[in-house]
């Protein structure tokens, strides 16, 4: 118990994970200052699913869910989850926020190269291997 007290002390942020708090709501996507990956911001909404009035929602557990557990409106208890493309002024009440870990090596990387048009030719290049 010692030697794990005295890690705490010397360590305290050994173990835990980033919250990526300086990546700004109202960017799409951005890398972490803290940690340095790459981080998109998501949002979500909850409905009713018997009368569709927007529900507060709000992330439990890792999962979105309706910040009272029954509709305001009908009663009814259960809800849908949708996502926002992009978030608006009359949303932002009702939404959650995501931060989400994206995965570098899933994205796809491509090279675009472009050329001013001329009127000669293009030259190829002499290639050196």
């Amino acid at each position: 118990m010692f030697v794990t007290d005295l890690i705490k002390l010397f360590l305290p942020n050994l173990g835990v994970k980033c919250q990526h708090e300086k990546i700004s709501p109202d960017m799409e996507q951005g890398y972490c200052p803290d940690c340095g990956k790459l981080i998109k911001n998501e949002w979500y909404i909850t409905r009713c699913s018997c009368c569709g009035v927007k529900m507060k929602a709000m992330v439990k557990g890792g999962e979105i869910v309706p910040q009272h557990h029954f509709c305001g409106n009908c009663g009814s208890e259960k809800f849908k989850v949708e996502k926002l493309d992009q978030i608006n002024f009359i949303d932002i009440n009702f939404a959650a926020l995501v931060k989400s870990e994206v995965d570098e090596c899933s994205r796809p990387f491509t090279t675009t190269c472009w050329q001013e048009r001329t009127i000669e030719q293009p030259k190829l290049l002499v290639q050196y291997l």
